[in-house]
């Protein structure tokens, strides 16, 4: 059932990147400029960080399956609506909504993912759910893109629209029911989801993206300039990059499950020492290569812990709590981009690994001091632990 569950991200994973590798292709079809179109990967990040948790909320009181399955729907729908459409402000409103079903999507299928489990193997059911992301950054997109520049672009996101079906066909037959754990209803849910002790872990997830996308957003000039590879080559390091990036989320799963405070504060140590040594590096090819797989193991082997601690430590309200993650991670991820940016225009490529190492060295004692946050009901340490999300039930 976590495969089902994995293909559903998998799938969204590559639909929300797709843009990228077409992005000229839209533009040319839509009438309007290139940096125009690269407005719909900001629609798309914006309406799962803002519309992703507001969705959850209004349905965190109905079946887990139902939701799963009628969001799965919509969002299949509304990409045949991208697929179809070359009004410009109608892709731009498709991409906000399914940007939001996104979220939606896998604030449920956590919660339905960590309600089959047993609790010991929380953190690695969170690590499948969320590795249908990092997957498809290695490999979905690249097909994708390539479906798209030898067919068109709409025949991408027709791709996606088939596999969308086929998926939610086997949720339809093989997700069980299951319903949210507490009969709260929307005020409590975000009082508990919004608490002081969650927004740290939320700001955590921030600085350590941002600190990543500092860097992350020009790596591709950053390997021309001043690692000094072009064409083809730097598509393989994207994809040492991507891999590690898929294997750092399964890898985490099993250390959220281990010790998910102390994963997260080694993984921004570990980050810093990999910028830090970019620093010196980057101008050598293989080095910079080791570098970027052990970046792409730590950056993102802390995600299942941030996802574990947020969902653990909102109590009742870890529901709604699920799909906040996704929100602090594009919030850094935009944060990055335009610190990033400022560094860039300012000292210049070679100074971007710097800036980013500096917000990543800010994770480590925050990361650090989240270990003393205890859930509402904890009385000992052992409480998170125990804090189940779901239950399973014949609703």
């Amino acid at each position: 059932m976590l495969l089902i569950l994995f293909l559903g991200t998998f799938t969204m994973g590559s639909a929300e990147l797709l843009v990228v590798g077409v992005l000229n292709l839209i533009a040319e079809d839509s009438g309007v400029t290139i940096s125009t179109t690269g407005g719909l990967v900001t629609a798309y990040a914006l309406g799962q960080a803002i519309g992703g948790p507001l969705l959850t909320a209004v349905t965190v009181r109905a079946s887990r399956r139902l939701v799963l399955l009628s969001a799965m729907a919509a969002y299949v729908a509304v990409t045949a609506v991208i697929a179809l459409s070359s009004d410009f402000t109608l892709l731009l409103a498709a991409r906000v909504l399914t940007g939001a079903l996104q979220g939606l999507v896998v604030a449920v299928a956590i919660t339905i993912g960590i309600g089959v489990v047993p609790p010991e193997r929380m953190g690695r059911a969170m690590s499948v759910v969320i590795g249908g992301f990092a997957v498809s950054t290695a490999f979905g997109v690249p097909l994708g893109t390539l479906v798209g520049q030898l067919v068109g672009w709409r025949g991408g996101f027709f791709g996606i629209v088939g596999v969308g079906i086929l998926v939610l066909v086997a949720m339809l037959v093989f997700v069980p029911k299951v319903r949210a754990s507490a009969a709260t209803g929307f005020r409590s849910q975000v009082r508990h989801a919004l608490h002081p002790r969650v927004v740290a872990v939320l700001g955590f997830a921030v600085l350590l993206f941002a600190g990543q996308f500092a860097v992350l957003t020009y790596l591709e000039p950053y390997l021309g300039e001043v690692t000094g590879i072009s064409g083809g080559m730097v598509s393989v390091f994207l994809l040492v990059f991507g891999v590690a990036n898929a294997l750092g989320t399964f890898v985490g799963g099993k250390l959220a499950d281990w010790n998910a405070t102390l994963t997260m504060a080694v993984c921004g140590l570990a980050l810093v020492a990999a910028l830090g040594v970019l620093t010196f590096v980057g101008s050598v090819p293989v080095l910079t290569a080791v570098v970027l797989g052990v970046w792409g193991l730590a950056g993102f082997a802390a995600v299942p812990s941030v996802q574990y601690r947020v969902t653990a430590l909102a109590g009742p309200g870890s529901d709604l709590a699920a799909s906040l993650p996704a929100s602090a991670l594009n919030a850094g991820i935009a944060v990055g981009a335009l610190v990033g940016g400022i560094t860039l225009t300012g000292s210049g490529l070679t100074a971007i690994s710097v800036t980013g190492l500096i917000i990543c060295a800010v994770t480590v004692p925050v990361g650090w001091a989240t270990g003393f946050l205890k859930p509402p009901s904890a009385a000992s340490g052992t409480a998170a632990r125990s804090d189940r999300a779901v239950t399973p039930a014949a609703d």
